[in-house]
């Protein structure tokens, strides 16, 4: 096998004992591949982050919830998130207790919020109108509520979950009548909770959020932990050398501001995170098989079968991922150009990498396209009638497994009345 371009994989021996055609052939493509060493690293990361003690990492499975996964990530220690009825239901099959879990719920219907009521888990609500209605049907509860702490970021628009143009959170003006309700309802708020968006590389303004949280978290004298949400960034140009976020920078700034407000609030309380993207992207190679080549109109387009139900990032997000090159033949690669690689999608916008420069890309070359972990998967469908890859984990001693099936046929008619 001739690895054409794949300083990545090689340098972390991503695929252990195997290769990318062997693992093709065997599960065909489009495929999944998770590296758990990656994995256990990233978590192992994250629980590092600062130096207070009562400090947790809850996982966001909504980038990923591959059982298998969710159980590494609960080895290591991380407790974890839910936005749905189906994540709860999912998080409990992998292993993970009632109280391990934080529902953090999103214009949910009453049925879903007894539904979290009755497991057990704790709940947080995302506005003033669903906190009166949790206190209406749970008058004397535990609960938290999300803040909007008027600061965003992230990679785009669509992903900035804070700040005066999105619909998460409830801002700040609002905590008269939050307490209002509170008092109302005899709910007891356990903690407040906030998420600014997703893959930020620069940890300002977290820092500056953090700061508005810990404000409003001053009006409340019982809590019991604050959520500082999640977004850290990973590296998607590493072809490019692009730099980590710095963590170390980050973590001692926020251990700071956090020993302080401790100092002046008088007590020690629990402070969450909650990352999804920075544990499980980098995991993930999505491997693919190029099936035609041709030029149209003096763009050379290289056609697979990666089309965007199975990673629809860059279609939806215009989001960059580092592509690598894989040959099971010898013959070189004797020149680079600029491609497009496409998938077999009914859409123009079904585009991987757009205008990239490359080693020249024949027929038959596996195309493995870097940090697919995080929002992959979990946002993969049937557009088209495809059929959803397969996933095969790496495991830590570099052998493989087969950890969900590819769809057949008869999955697409699974749930039609016939």
């Amino acid at each position: 096998m001739n690895y054409i371009y794949s300083k990545v994989s090689s340098k972390k021996n991503f695929f252990g004992n195997t290769d990318p055609f062997q693992l093709s052939e065997k599960f065909g493509t489009p495929l999944y591949i998770y590296n758990e060493n990656i994995l256990r690293k990233r978590c192992r990361d994250m629980k590092g982050l600062i130096s207070y003690p009562k400090f947790t990492v809850n996982y966001s499975p909504k980038a990923n919830s591959n059982i298998e996964l969710l159980k590494i990530i609960r080895d290591e220690g991380l407790r974890i998130d839910a936005m749905s009825p189906g994540e709860i239901y999912i998080n409990l099959l992998a292993g993970y207790r009632a109280e391990d879990i934080f529902y953090i719920s999103n214009n949910v219907s009453e049925d879903e919020l007894r539904y979290a009521i009755h497991a057990g888990v704790l709940i947080s609500v995302d506005s003033v109108s669903q906190l009166e209605t949790y206190g209406k049907i749970n008058p004397g509860g535990k609960v938290a509520f999300r803040l909007n702490p008027g600061i965003g970021a992230g990679h785009h628009e669509k992903v900035r979950t804070a700040g005066q143009k999105t619909k998460f959170g409830i801002e700040m003006n609002s905590i008269p009548e939050v307490k209002r309700i509170i008092a109302a309802y005899n709910l007891r708020l356990t903690g407040i909770n906030q998420h600014i968006g997703s893959l930020f590389m620069d940890g300002d303004a977290y820092l500056r959020s953090t700061t508005n949280i810990l404000s409003v978290a001053r009006q409340f004298d019982d809590l019991e932990f604050i959520d500082l949400g999640g977004g850290f960034g990973i590296p998607y140009q590493k072809q490019a050398d692009q730099p980590r976020l710095d963590l170390k920078d980050l973590g001692n700034k926020l251990s700071d501001i956090i020993h302080a407000w401790i100092h002046e609030y008088g007590k020690e309380i629990e402070f969450k995170i909650e990352p999804g993207r920075y544990i499980v992207a980098e995991s993930s190679i999505l491997l693919g098989k190029v099936n035609a080549i041709k030029t149209n109109y003096k763009i050379k387009y290289i056609g697979t079968d990666l089309g965007f139900n199975v990673l629809i990032r860059p279609a939806m997000y215009d989001s960059h991922h580092d592509v690598e090159i894989y040959r099971q033949n010898d013959i070189p690669s004797w020149k680079e150009e600029t491609v497009r690689i496409v998938g077999n999608i009914c859409e123009t916008g079904d585009i991987i990498a757009k205008d990239r420069k490359l080693p020249e890309i024949l027929e038959n070359d596996i195309i493995g396209v870097l940090d697919s972990g995080a929002y992959g998967y979990s946002m993969s469908s049937n557009y088209n009638n495809r059929l959803r890859p397969a996933e095969v984990l790496m495991e830590a001693d570099g052998n493989h497994r087969l950890i969900r099936k590819r769809d057949t046929l008869e999955d697409l008619a699974r749930n039609f009345i016939l």
